[in-house]
């Protein structure tokens, strides 16, 4: 098991180049089921999660190629190829290693009309069940059964389009209700459906393969049934969460970084904050510039909100940079009911934050002091390395397996930017 070793008090200086998301590039890997034609992606990140969709995608009987670059930043290519008829059966065994493996189950259905999928496992931040996905699918016409831990879906006389309103936004859901219609007879309508921008990037790409997708980025989506869809080239996305996290870096250790291959546009919540706790924020010919060269952050308030607004998944990381802060914030949680696991191990550093129900109270301290922390998921984890930039001494954070999950080469990319960070073997 790694652990990864910082010296704090080093300014950033350079650039970082943005990987593909993580996010994105998960539904679009599972796309693969949707034709017996090859898909290929491009800019695809060498993370954890995205081996064990590819793991989960050749159980299925996908053929899948993975071409890793060893430039940093610069994404693989992966190309798949479905069976004519896929396996439907998803093990325990790869599901409970990831929440996206579950994205299976609405492809199988539409293009197998059955599949038995495991209940999923991933991040311990709160309950985050399927009963959306499910009810979403039973509107489609599915029988769902639920039995040892499996769902047991069916579709024989295949799927078909109707409209199906969302009680509460779910990215999950309404990538799994996107695919899944797509193969269905008729139009279907997902109202209150998710707009994040990886919602938007795999339906340009099911477009490309020969769907109908009208609404995309609002949160109206219609879709019409086709009869099949081919195969396609397609780009990942760049990551908002790592464009958001390093600008977060930067900001909290100061300094002047630009991140390359991404967008300005893709942060868009966090840019005001950034803005308004002394940072400057400006868009270039190749991305996005982050220099704060003055004095301490500024306290600001902060909620996370579906996209647009503020997400959850930088909430840790804006966090660490509040601890740092002139002031006290409060921080309100408002998608996810167990998030603040981060709090005790920034407390360890010094971070003076109290909880009150969905919102952490941040009163800023001058510094941190670095010590040794246990990252407890995946987003914690790295703000536990964002608190270590700007903490005095040395932090040494545990079980960085998590942080394999979604951050390709985390030290490498703010080593190049002057930070003093190594892994090391436990």
């Amino acid at each position: 098991m790694d652990r990864i070793h910082i010296r704090g008090g080093k300014r950033l200086y350079g650039e970082i180049p943005i990987s593909g998301a993580k996010n994105a590039a998960l539904p679009l890997i599972v796309t693969a089921l949707l034709t017996p034609d090859r898909l290929t992606l491009t800019n695809v990140p060498d993370l954890a999660d995205i081996a064990f969709m590819a793991e989960l995608m050749r159980q299925l009987g996908t053929s899948v190629e993975w071409r890793k670059s060893d430039v940093l930043g610069e994404g693989g290519v992966m190309t798949m190829r479905s069976a004519a008829r896929p396996q439907s059966f998803a093990p325990y065994d790869v599901v409970r290693k990831m929440r996206a493996s579950f994205l299976v189950i609405g492809p199988l259905l539409a293009r197998v009309r059955e599949a038995t999928v495991s209940l999923p496992g991933g991040c311990a931040i709160g309950a985050r069940p399927v009963d959306l996905h499910l009810k979403g699918l039973e509107a489609l016409g599915a029988s769902i059964e639920i039995a040892g831990g499996y769902v047991l879906a069916r579709a024989p006389d295949g799927l078909k389009g109707a409209e199906f309103v969302f009680p509460m936004v779910s990215v999950g859901a309404t990538e799994n209700l996107l695919m899944a219609a797509v193969l269905a007879e008729g139009r279907t309508v997902l109202a209150n459906a998710a707009r994040e921008p990886e919602i938007v990037d795999l339906g340009q790409c099911l477009i490309a393969m020969g769907a109908k997708i009208s609404g995309l980025g609002t949160d109206r989506i219609v879709i019409d049934g086709v009869k099949e869809l081919g195969g396609v080239s397609y780009a990942v996305l760049p990551d908002r969460i790592e464009t958001g996290t390093y600008a977060i870096a930067t900001a909290i250790a100061g300094g002047e970084v630009e991140l390359t291959g991404t967008r300005e546009e893709l942060i868009g919540a966090l840019v005001p904050l950034l803005r308004a706790a002394g940072s400057e924020v400006t868009t270039t010919n190749r991305g996005v510039k982050i220099s704060r060269n003055g004095a301490r952050p500024h306290s600001v308030d902060a909620t996370t909100e579906p996209f647009p607004g503020f997400p959850t998944d930088l909430q840790a990381q804006y966090m660490a940079l509040m601890a740092t802060a002139d002031g006290t914030s409060e921080i309100r949680e408002t998608i996810f009911e167990n998030r603040f696991m981060h709090v005790p191990e920034l407390a360890r550093m010094g971070a003076d934050i109290s909880i009150e129900g969905d919102t952490a109270i941040v009163r800023g301290k001058e510094r941190l002091i670095g010590a040794p922390v246990m990252a407890t998921d995946l987003r914690a984890s790295v703000s536990l390395i964002l608190a270590g930039l700007a903490a005095e001494g040395e932090t040494i954070v545990h079980r960085v397996y998590h942080l394999d999950r979604g951050f390709e080469r985390i030290e490498e990319k703010l080593g190049r930017c002057g930070a003093d960070m190594e892994r090391q073997k436990e």
